[in-house]
């Protein structure tokens, strides 16, 4: 046991010690807060319990008397936040509200809203207050992080929750560990903690507010940080090997927290058979695998860091190959469905392609562990492999375990283009401990719609814009995916600002010149689908499907240079 810790519930002390009015800012679900409220109004005093956590979404939900034809928003800035950061702290009430127009302005330096609400009988005006620290992070970095706030007839002070002490109490002991030097420092590392806080569906697509999810994105993102520093390396390095940092949060009656170390997991991931072209949530490995024999072609394998197999399959077939991969990332679970649907209608036509459809099957058995626990988050800490590391970045011979996989598949295949299939997260994502918005992905924080980003080397650059122009023009007759981009990309544009890509035939897209692989184009896709299941899960891996199979005739079309 590396640390373990439970914390007295921040809205226990606050009733427990009020003698008079007050009002708080506190990281905890609206029931809660009205419960202690009126424990509070039953001893006779007055007292106002907010959210620390997007306090103005919370505003809209909470306090805004109904019926406002119009709301007009000045964001606040700070110098030490990202700029738009309080405008990304607004997401998504555009969407709540469609029949009242929303407008957002920059306004003042400071953490305080202005917010200006118009009725059919006049206008009313509120300040809605943001509370915030300027603190120094686990690896030292400045940040403007929300946090508890209590005014009262003392003042106005910082309140330290519960929540924000499970936090950092867990990385204060993560980094004051002794890990030596030598990667991997463990093969898991286990952060299990509870959060007396119930998510909040918005209601609009897979929208919800979160303090579970929040604080599992925050302790995994931060650990690897800090690794990535005790490592000499820069933040975001996707090298580093630590081993596999898993926090298993969760609801729970208590605020509590405990670090161990742990062996790895190592059984696959399980699940029922589901007909893969109405698949509505993700595959089990004997599935996977099972699809992979229907088919056919040529199997080779290789050996994960855990032990588990990693399955492909060359189909040897006419025209010029392909390369067709997903689960890179194990939590983007869209792309391996896809991928399976796109290989059958290529075995059909005879066509020449490697399929690898699950690259990083402990990361995937670590996805489908947590999604046990709590379906509907992100779930980052499945996104790299057992080591830790991003499987693309590995470049030791000696071990490159999952890596192994698409090396073979290049001298295999001999193809020219790569097609990767990626998603992302379906919801808003934030670290509300450390700056809230997620460090070295802030373009990935709230969606945008299905997007492609097309790598290329030197030299391919003009038969990498006709691809993507030919695959975009494609994708346009996929029933409700344009329509479904065009609604998430306004959203995004009024709550983020432009999305920083360029638009070809409706669809984002980013086209560069990248040294770093040896195929000479890598096609990249981009869904907004961790967290989905259903209906919204088939027109992901639908869309999936689709860019595989535009972008296999597409290159069969278009020459070499």
């Amino acid at each position: 046991m590396i640390y373990q810790f439970s914390a007295q519930r921040t809205l226990d002390t606050l009733v427990a010690q009020a003698q008079g009015p007050f009002e708080a800012w506190t990281f905890d679900d609206r029931a809660a807060r009205r419960q202690a409220e009126e424990q509070l109004a039953a001893r006779g005093i007055s007292a106002r319990i907010r959210s620390a956590y997007k306090p103005l979404l919370h505003f809209f939900l909470e306090e805004a008397r109904p019926g406002f034809t119009a709301a007009h928003i000045l964001w606040p800035h700070h110098e030490a936040a990202v700029p738009n950061r309080f405008l990304l702290e607004t997401y998504p009430l555009a969407a709540l509200y469609p029949d009242a127009t929303m407008t957002f302005e920059k306004g003042a330096s400071g953490t305080c809203y202005q917010v200006r609400l118009t009725y059919p009988d006049g206008e009313e005006q509120h300040d809605v207050l943001a509370p915030n620290r300027l603190h120094a992070d686990h690896v030292g970095e400045q940040v403007l992080s929300p946090t508890g706030w209590l005014i009262d007839d003392a003042g106005a002070v910082r309140l330290e929750t519960d929540y924000e002490q499970l936090f950092h109490g867990a990385m204060s002991a993560v980094t004051a560990h002794d890990w030596g030097d030598q990667e991997p420092y463990f093969e898991e590392l286990n952060i299990s903690a509870t959060v007396p806080a119930a998510d909040f569906d918005l209601g609009y697509d897979d929208e919800v507010v979160s303090l579970v999810e929040a604080l599992h994105e925050d302790l995994y993102f931060s650990c690897l940080e800090f690794f990535q520093r005790h490592s000499g390396r820069d933040l975001g390095d996707r090298h580093l090997q630590p081993g596999q940092i898993v926090p298993e949060v969760q609801q729970g009656d208590t605020a509590q927290i405990s670090v161990t170390m742990r062996p790895y997991h190592t059984a696959d991931r399980g699940g029922v058979a589901q007909p893969l072209e109405q698949a509505t949530a993700p595959l089990s490995i004997a599935e996977i695998g099972a699809e992979l024999e229907k088919i056919g072609g040529d199997a080779f394998r290789t050996t994960s860091r855990a032990g588990r197999e990693v399955l492909a399959h060359h189909h040897a077939g006419r025209g010029k190959p392909v390369m067709i991969s997903a689960g890179q990332h194990a939590n983007e679970t869209t792309p391996v469905v896809g991928a399976l649907r796109a290989a059958h209608r290529l075995a059909r036509e005879e066509a020449d392609f490697v399929i690898s459809p699950m690259e990083n099957p402990d990361g995937y058995a670590l996805h489908g562990r947590l999604a046990a626990l709590t379906p509907r988050h992100m779930l980052h800490a499945a996104r790299y492999t057992a080591l830790g590391d991003d499987l693309e970045y590995r470049a030791t011979p000696r071990a490159l375990y999952e890596k192994a996989i698409r090396q073979e598949a290049e001298q295999r295949s001999g193809a020219l283009l790569h097609i990767n299939l990626h998603g992302y997260p379906a919801h808003e994502w934030t670290r509300p401990m450390t700056g809230y918005i997620p460090r070295g992905f802030a373009m990935w924080t709230v969606p945008k719609g299905f997007f492609l980003i097309m790598r290329h080397l030197p030299d391919w650059a003009g038969v990498a814009r006709q691809l993507t122009q030919d695959v975009t023009q494609r994708l346009m007759d996929v029933p409700g995916l344009a329509d479904f981009n065009k609604r998430q990309i306004d959203l995004y544009r009024l709550h983020a600002g432009e999305t920083g890509f360029e638009m070809i035939n409706g669809f984002p897209c980013y086209i560069h010149e990248d040294d770093r692989h040896s195929v000479p184009l890598t096609l990249i896709t981009e869904y907004p689908d961790e967290t989905l299941y259903g209906a919204a899960f088939i027109a992901g891996h639908d869309a999936q499907m689709h860019t595989v199979l535009a972008a296999h005739d597409a290159w069969q079309r278009l020459g070499s240079v």
